[in-house]
């Protein structure tokens, strides 16, 4: 059974999604922060803030295809 989800910073997620190969694009929309794959149809889009609420983190996470228990495996190696 997978840790339940907690709030996490953009920093936090930035340094995750960078760790599955994501880059932060040129674009950014106001406060929102756009993070790219090569061969990813969509970006990871989430606000530049210190606590994001876990319904970003998950469609996030639906997004770039990763699972619960690599998204916790990620966090624990950072």
């Amino acid at each position: 059974m997978s840790p339940k989800m907690a709030c996490q910073s953009a920093k936090t997620l930035i340094k995750i999604f960078e760790y599955f190969g994501y880059t932060i694009s040129k674009r950014k929309a106001g406060d929102h922060i756009a993070m790219r794959k090569d061969g990813s149809p969509r970006p990871v889009i989430f606000p530049d803030k210190k606590d994001l609420p876990t319904f970003i983190i998950l469609n996030n996470l639906r997004t770039a295809g990763i699972t619960r228990e690599e998204y916790f495996e990620a966090l624990e190696k950072l």
